[in-house]
């Protein structure tokens, strides 16, 4: 193929990840405003973004195996065009219950998606120039999170939160006109799908995350900790059929190093979601301001953030190594308590907060990959994804439930907790420091 025509294709690949970043973000401003015209209960709005990360964290190791059994470009442009006709759904939904359940659709199509887009570069480019496509990925990820915020607080204002959805529209036709320049990619040998580990994930994730947003319904039939409970009995018994199954290699879990990583990304991405959930809700309900300006003023934590991260990569850990993670985490701790302050100060504790967000992720996903085999590296990639995505989704419950039910403060208090334990497990993945070689002996010390 034409070496412009790969990066045409190349850019179709970026425009459908960033439309998986900005669909997350972009909701969690729109969020007040769905749920005021909308209605249904305060536990909804959680939903709108729960819905969408919860099948998203699921479904990804599935979506990957797809990809390497039909193809990878089949499978994206699969979940390109069942993202589009449910966004189409969003955007006309009349009722919660529709919202929510295309938004369900909506996660499970990016399931599809996602997975297949580092095999496809891969499939498209070859020596410096794979180099030079990769490393595109990660500052159109971090324009995607900018963006995103703003980008809903300029809609909802200005159309209407229905345009939110619209806009993934003419962004997929794109990609799927462009997709064609796509080089078409599947695996050598073809992989099994895990259809009952699947199911037991989805039903044991499910019961522990409902409870967690359903904290104001009454009439339970059992109590909700009970529910819990049975949740983390379906995820222990999901745990024993891998040792069978084919949806993880079981030689992850070996050491404690992986699942170490695994916990620790649970609980940060828990926070990191939950948290900007809240302070959007926060600036909108408690502190009256409009979509535009929360957006708005969400864009001192997504700089934060891009401009730690690109530091991070280029700079502190190169030369400090794994020691940048905890300072990280020190430094978003710091961010987070400094946000109940009235402002300016609050919007320095944004860009606080996200540069101590930047500073963990960097260090965080290369450490967490560093020592994991060939054969296990596409497991080992959907699996912190997905528990990613499925942190996410029990931080958007439980930072939103103790929000609605007790306030800013105590979010503060439950996410500092939070931090501190993702520093404790982090300790426990035996990190190694890694560094260019005249920097080793330095980083070690």
């Amino acid at each position: 193929m034409d070496y412009r025509w790969r990066w045409i294709g190349l850019a179709a690949v970026l425009v459908a990840e960033a439309m998986n970043m900005l669909d997350s973000t972009i909701v969690q401003v729109a969020a007040p405003a769905m749920h005021n015209e909308l209605g249904g209960s305060a536990s909804q709005v959680q939903w709108y973004t729960a819905a969408y990360t919860l099948p998203f964290a699921l479904l990804l190791i599935t979506g990957g195996r797809l990809g390497d059994i039909a193809g990878r470009r089949r499978i994206f442009q699969l979940g390109v065009a069942v993202f589009a006709a449910a966004s189409a759904v969003c955007a006309v939904a009349h009722a919660p219950w529709l919202l929510i359940a295309a938004r369900a659709v909506q996660g499970a199509a990016a399931a599809l998606v996602i997975p297949q887009t580092f095999g496809l570069v891969k499939a498209m480019f070859q020596g410096a120039e794979l180099s030079k496509a990769l490393g595109s990925i990660g500052p159109v990820m971090g324009l995607a999170a900018v963006c995103g915020p703003v980008a809903g607080g300029l809609l909802t204002q200005g159309l209407s939160w229905h345009a939110v959805f619209l806009i993934n529209l003419p962004l997929s036709a794109a990609v799927l006109a462009v997709s064609p320049l796509i080089t078409e990619d599947r695996a050598p040998q073809r992989p099994k799908l895990d259809l009952p580990g699947t199911a037991l994930a989805a039903v044991g994730s499910g019961l522990v995350v409902y409870p967690l947003i359903e904290t104001d319904r009454d009439g339970w039939l059992v109590p909700p900790w009970l529910v819990v409970v049975a949740g983390l009995a379906v995820l222990a018994l999901f745990a024993v059929q891998q040792r069978r199954g084919s949806l993880i290699e079981s030689s992850l879990f070996a050491g404690r190093g992986f699942p170490a990583a695994l916990v620790t990304s649970t609980l940060f991405f828990a926070v990191l979601t939950g948290l900007m959930l809240v302070l959007v809700l926060h600036m909108q309900l408690s502190q009256g301001m409009d979509a535009r300006t929360a957006g708005l003023a969400m864009v001192p934590w997504s700089v934060g953030m891009g401009v730690a991260s690109w530091a991070a990569g280029a700079y502190f850990v190169p030369r400090y190594g794994h020691r940048v993670l905890f300072v990280g985490a020190g430094v978003m701790v710091t961010g987070v308590l400094l946000l109940g302050l009235p402002q300016p100060v609050s919007l320095v504790a944004l860009a606080i907060g996200g540069c101590g967000a930047g500073l963990f992720t960097t260090p965080f996903f290369t450490l967490a990959l560093r020592d994991i085999s060939p054969q296990e590296a596409g497991s080992a990639a959907g699996l912190l994804n997905a528990v990613q995505q499925l942190g996410s989704t029990l931080g958007v419950g439980l930072l939103g439930s103790v929000f609605l039910g007790t306030g800013f403060p105590a979010v503060q208090w439950v996410a500092v907790g939070a931090l501190v334990a993702t520093a404790g497990s982090a300790r426990l993945m035996r990190l190694r420091v890694f560094a260019v070689p005249s920097t080793v002996k330095a980083c070690e010390r």
